[in-house]
């Protein structure tokens, strides 16, 4: 397939009121979804974390009248809340290592690096490694390895702060 023919099924499907295409042709399987549900949800997801920093404020002055009582349960709590979400930038398939039998790129725990590769996107048959856009720690690995993904899907969740 080249490279006109998948700009014109993209703009078939922006110009239709279909949601989704999946075509298979010549052992190549294509798969293009619109992306306005992914927007509300990462809206949405952006109004909590918003939310949350207003409300320790508040929360801080009755921190502070018990701090014996309940101040080291308040200090775990804005950290977990304060993780970034890694995205899929790709419709493809997810691989957390280079080849089947090397090691992931990361493993859950593990400090990473702006730049540093986490994982593989496989995409129409190339390889396209993901690299970090901050540092930090990964707390969560979203998708197993061979999993299909979709564009905004979240890869991974890190920990920023630490």
């Amino acid at each position: 397939m080249d490279l006109d023919f998948i700009r014109g099924l993209i703009e078939a499907v922006d110009d239709s009121g279909i949601d989704s295409l999946e075509i298979a042709r010549g052992g190549t399987k294509i798969r293009i979804n619109k992306t306005p549900p992914p927007a509300p949800v990462a809206a949405a997801a952006a109004v909590p974390a918003l939310a949350p920093a207003a409300a320790p404020a508040p929360a801080a002055a009755p921190a502070a009248a018990a701090p014996a009582a309940g101040g080291e349960a308040a200090a775990p709590a804005a950290p977990t809340s304060k993780l970034v979400d890694i995205k899929s930038p790709m419709v493809g398939t997810f691989y957390r290592a280079p080849a089947p039998e090397a090691p992931a790129y990361v493993e859950l725990g593990n400090r990473i690096t702006r730049g540093q590769t986490l994982c593989i996107l496989e995409a129409m048959k190339l390889m396209n490694e993901l690299p970090s856009e901050i540092t930090g720690v990964v707390r969560e690995v979203c998708v197993e390895n061979g999993e299909p993904v979709e564009f905004g899907q979240v890869l991974f969740r890190v920990d920023p702060g630490e």
